[in-house]
């Protein structure tokens, strides 16, 4: 089971990596953007990048499901099932933002066990696997050591997230105790927990694929990742990061204005 996750944890930075490679190629050029019914941008670059996904997970591992944002589930017979974005993020990719990443991740009976973020404009990869340790750029990812949330940096994607769920008092007032409230959102805010540059991050809404990755990266380089409740998933209706030493503070803040 060792090599087993050592060899996936292998295969998802390289298929992060081409993946990547080509959202690069449309980054910052105008690329054409069209609305999904759920009125999200998509581009050529994320149905691109999600069918080179796609290709090496059936070339690598053909007897795996597939769940991606853009083309759906497939189902497997192997008990493991891959959660993909191509591009999680799409909207800071069309204003030409670098705050976008790949994510990979690998889900099976006991939850995900090696994921992969990869942020191809900001040249940074950061990948686990359970009992591997969280790795950025090639040496370990560890999160802060901020213990009191007065002193505490906090990240989030949209505040029209948190007013759509009406959740925009929660957010309030959490923001009133912090040290510092960024809007470093999507991925990179929890990546930017993963690897001690923040301390929290928040999003009211969440997909299985827009988070694969973020259980084993944050748990394994120290901190949490978990739903509103306190629990640990991928597939809440919600998330929110730490390093560990908040989550018990943050938790209770979230419940007390709930």
């Amino acid at each position: 089971m060792v090599d087993d996750v050592r060899s996936c944890m292998e295969f998802v930075v390289d298929a992060a990596w081409q993946a990547g490679k080509i959202t690069l190629s449309y980054f910052q050029s105008g690329v054409e953007v069209d609305d999904k019914a759920d009125k999200s941008p998509v581009t050529i670059a994320d149905r691109e990048a999600e069918i080179k996904l796609r290709e090496l997970i059936r070339l690598y591992y053909p007897n795996d499901g597939i769940e991606g944002e853009e083309f759906g589930r497939e189902e497997g017979s192997s008990g493991y099932s891959w959660l993909l974005d191509p591009i999680d993020g799409t909207k800071s990719f069309v204003q030409g933002v670098p705050l976008y990443g790949v994510l990979l991740a690998r889900e099976g009976a006991g939850g995900v066990d090696v994921g992969c973020v990869y942020l191809p404009a900001l040249n940074e990869m950061i990948w686990a696997g359970r009992g591997e340790g969280c790795w950025w750029n090639g040496r370990r990812a560890k999160v802060s050591e901020t213990e009191k949330i007065e002193d505490a940096c906090i990240c989030f994607t949209s505040w029209m997230n948190f007013a759509a769920s009406q959740r925009d008092a929660v957010w309030q007032g959490l923001t009133e105790k912090v040290r510092l409230v960024r809007g470093w959102g999507d991925c990179y805010g929890h990546i930017l927990v993963a690897t001690g540059r923040a301390d929290a991050s928040f999003d009211p809404t969440m997909n299985p694929w827009d988070c694969g990755p973020l259980l084993p990266i944050l748990e394994e380089a120290g901190g949490t990742f978990t739903d509103w409740e306190g629990k640990p998933t991928v597939r809440g209706k919600d998330a929110f990061s730490t390093n560990g030493r908040l989550f018990q503070t943050v938790l209770s803040e979230l419940k007390s204005t709930q």
